[in-house]
């Protein structure tokens, strides 16, 4: 699962409060629960699933044959997870015929008594009947996963304008038994069959291939869907809905895209490189693709990233967009996401984690397998660029470094998608492939993947694998990082002692607790020339010296940059300034951009930030650009011309509209033309950036630019527009505002949220502003756990006050009241 909504949530409430944490202090007895990996007392053989579905009550009903057998011990008992249901029959299947069992049931598992004992060399059928009722369900999600109920009715009665109806389901982490009785764990493992009788208009998707289709004479269709190999329940899925497939294909397999009809003609923008990275990920493990076919689907509404179910990943809406929206995209613009789902098909469908506790032989490699993807199609800076991110996501997280990437306690099983299980451990699995080089560690996970095929695994039996393609022991490395926690903090200062030619570094450990063990390179640049030196930390002090001809320009400690630490490095900007033109890497040119940013006024800051304007990867230059501190006469007289060329010129075009934003702000007429051109751009952002710099100079002819765009307005031109009415902009404007806010995701909904008040606050019809207010509301109560609330009811605490103003009345009423709605959501 790609936890997009760290990209949104979670992103917010790192702007805001820590909200979730806060409810979960140190003391909760929840925390000091073992979380053992779940006893099987049956094993799932086969899953035949017969289902249709009544859209009005948003009902599955369900017939089931499950197939088992004993895992090892005899019994005569079956316990099967089956939330909220109501179940009809339970019976064993005995030549042919159905038998009725004993049960009892509390509304979340079925205790079934069997028919006799039975010994692990027996399999035996249960036959259950049962009614689904996922929107009668009390599920709790959690920040990866915001609702918990197996089955979504999506705009079922077809009563919301532009939204299609779908259907689809979300089975991670244990949800699938909201809409099929099965062993909702991880460590299970069927094959299983699907028969979903579905409207004839409609498509349908699942798991495997498609056996059998069969059209009815009510109008209605029956699918079958089979897969032939086993895999764990979380990953059975199905969607039904009016989507256009776009058929791709890897070697002899089926790839395929399922679309909303509008986003069809785009599918091979959106999702073409899916063979090519299905080739790379199969040869650098070793293993081939192992499924049948691929297929990805983009649904309505999703209640997370996406979800890598085994041959049929789900993907939230983001992922998808037209030409002009994916050519502002980049790299995390939904690409990763893709890339990320399809790595799971290995890492989590064909080798699952055993427990949730071991989440992270899933979801740290998911994640590195970002990093991995970057590298290879876009470079090494991409990939650098990615695996910091992660490294920084972990750092700012305020409990984090509290918790072990192999957890065995916690408040619950969905806490474990977190920035640990993900960024912090996909730079862990980056910083042990530099330790054991690249051909180790891929023969490592080729070890890992071919011994536990279609089996579950732990973090022991990745470093047995690893252990064994290197021949090094890991012990040391795995009891640091999977079963301990926290990072390394590291200090870092230098002596040069002329004398006798020595370079000593000190390398302090500042962290709480032990010092890590930390194999290192430490590059020294002397002469025109740079020697390595691998060497290991391993205390919470360390003196490193180094015999060197003249005194070096530079001291690069962790020369790979991969060392999953917060450091201070203590050298001068003389010192960064060789840095960011000599050492090579991505993370060395940022560190010396950040380290000259609060010093612009020094000779050698200017020289970094006017260089990095023309760094040859785009992130970089985009970080100088918003860096440069054109208050600074000789910054801006370096930087201007650079700036109005990057303009014109640059290939990448949030970097063109990072240069117009910074120019739009210097409020100079001769640069109007250059605003002029980029609003005529095919790019979204440059157009926003274009239309916000236009309004700086000429505020009406910007509502006049911003009207002839409305048409065709998404992304930053969209909130470029919104920007722009909120200035300058009445009445009139309100409908094309109003629109494009409810459409909006939270993030952006909460960055523009200001502006979008502004206007509310302004307009002269009444019910606009109750339509402003009524926004804000639902917005602050349905993401009051992530601690939005006190801003929003700040926001609209502002409209009342300009409609008191006003003397609106109603509207102050509707204020007062979305603010008590606020105050009382839970």
């Amino acid at each position: 699962m790609k936890k997009m909504l760290i990209a949104e949530a979670l992103l917010m409430a790192a702007c805001i409060v820590p909200a979730v944490a806060q409810q979960k202090p140190a003391d909760d007895p929840k925390l000091k629960i073992y979380r053992e990996t779940v006893t099987k007392i049956n094993d799932l053989v086969h899953t035949k699933l017969d289902v249709r579905f009544d859209y009005k009550k948003r009902y599955l009903y369900g017939k089931e044959w499950i197939t088992l057998k004993p895992h090892f011990y005899p019994t005569d008992s079956l316990r099967l997870d089956a939330k909220g249901m109501d179940i009809k029959n339970i019976s064993v299947v005995k030549n042919g015929k159905n038998v009725p069992l004993k049960f009892t049931y509390d509304s979340l598992s079925l205790a079934i008594k069997l028919d006799k004992v039975y010994g692990n060399n027996e399999t035996y059928i249960v036959y259950l009947d049962y009614t689904a009722k996922p929107d009668e369900l009390k599920a709790q999600g959690s920040a990866a996963i915001s609702d918990a109920k197996g089955l979504y009715f999506i705009n079922p009665d077809g009563t919301e304008k532009d939204k299609p109806t779908q259907i689809w389901t979300q089975g991670e982490t244990e949800s699938s038994s909201a809409w099929f009785p099965t062993i909702d764990k991880p460590n299970q493992k069927t094959t299983q069959e699907i028969s979903m009788t579905v409207p004839a208009k409609y498509v349908t998707l699942s798991n495997g291939r498609l056996a059998a289709q069969k059209t009815n004479t009510d109008g209605t269709r029956t699918d079958t869907w089979k897969m032939e190999l086993p895999h764990s329940p979380y990953l059975f899925m199905m969607a039904v809905g009016d989507f256009k497939i776009y058929k791709d294909k890897w070697r002899d397999k089926e790839v395929n895209y399922y679309l909303e009809p509008k986003y069809a003609p785009y599918a091979k923008e959106i999702f073409g490189f899916t063979p090519e990275t299905m080739e790379f990920f199969s040869k650098k493990l070793g293993v081939d693709y192992p499924w049948n076919k691929y297929a990805q689907i983009v649904v309505r509404d999703y209640v997370s990233g996406a979800m890598e179910n085994t041959s049929a990943t789900l993907h939230g809406e983001y992922v998808q967009g037209t030409p002009r929206e994916l050519m502002d995209a980049g790299y995390d613009g939904g690409r990763s996401t893709i890339v990320h789902e399809l790595f799971h098909q290995w890492f989590g469908d064909y080798v699952t984690a055993e427990s949730w506790s071991n989440l992270t032989v899933n979801e740290s490699f998911a994640d590195f397998s970002e990093t991995m993807w970057a590298e290879y199609k876009y470079g090494k800076d991409e990939g650098g660029a990615h695996i910091y991110d992660d490294l920084q996501s972990y750092l700012r997280s305020a409990d984090a470094k509290n918790k072990n990437l192999v957890r065995f306690h916690y408040h619950d099983k969905e806490d474990v998608f977190d920035v640990v299980t993900y960024q912090k451990g996909g730079t862990i699995l980056n910083y042990l492939r530099n330790y054991l080089g690249e051909d180790a560690f891929y023969k490592g996970l080729s070890i890992y993947l071919k011994t536990n095929a279609f089996k579950n695994g732990e973090a022991h039996q990745l470093r047995l694998a690893l252990e064994e393609a290197s021949g090094r022991d890991l012990n040391w490395f795995f009891n640091e990082w999977y079963f301990n926690a926290g990072h390394p903090v590291l200090d870092i200062t230098y002596k040069w002692d002329e004398g006798t030619k020595t370079q000593t570094v000190y390398v302090n450990q500042t962290q709480t607790g032990d010092a890590f063990i930390l194999p290192i390179a430490v590059d020294v640049y002397a002469g025109g020339k740079k020697e390595r030196h691998q060497v290991w930390l391993r205390n919470k002090a360390d003196t490193l010296t180094f015999k060197v001809a003249s005194k070096p320009d530079l001291v690069n400690v962790d020369g790979d940059k991969v060392v999953p630490t917060k450091k201070t490095d203590k050298k001068t900007l003389e010192e960064f300034a060789f840095q960011y033109a000599n050492a090579p890497l991505y993370v060395d040119r940022r560190e010396a951009i950040a380290a000259a940013i609060p010093a612009q006024g020094d000779k050698n800051a200017q020289k970094i930030i006017i260089a990095a304007l023309k760094d040859k990867y785009y992130g970089l230059r985009i970080k100088a650009i918003d860096a440069a501190n054109m208050a600074n006469d000789d910054v801006r007289n370096a930087a201007q011309p650079i700036l109005m060329d990057i303009a014109r010129n640059d290939k990448d075009n949030n970097v063109k509209a990072a240069a117009i934003t910074v120019l739009g702000k210097l409020k100079a007429s001769g640069m109007i033309k250059i605003f002029r051109d980029g609003v005529q751009s095919q790019s979204y952002a440059v157009q926003g950036a274009s239309l916000n710099a236009l309004a700086q100079l000429e505020p009406a002819e910007a509502l006049k630019v911003a009207k002839s765009l409305e048409n065709d307005s998404k992304g930053a031109l969209a909130t470029a527009i919104m920007g722009t009415y909120a200035i300058a902009g009445g009445d009139a404007e309100w409908p094309y505002v109003y629109g494009k806010y409810k459409e909006m995701g939270i993030q952006a909904q909460f960055d523009s949220a200001q502006e979008f008040a502004d206007l509310a606050g302004r307009v002269k019809n009444p019910a606009y502003a109750q339509q402003g207010i009524e926004v804000l509301k639902n917005m602050g109560v349905k993401y009051k756990k992530y601690g939005i609330a006190p801003f929003v009811i700040t926001t609209i605490t502002g409209i009342k006050t300009k409609r008191t103003e006003l003397k609106d009345d109603a509207s102050v009423k509707a204020a007062d009241d979305a603010i008590k709605a606020i105050n009382d959501a839970k």
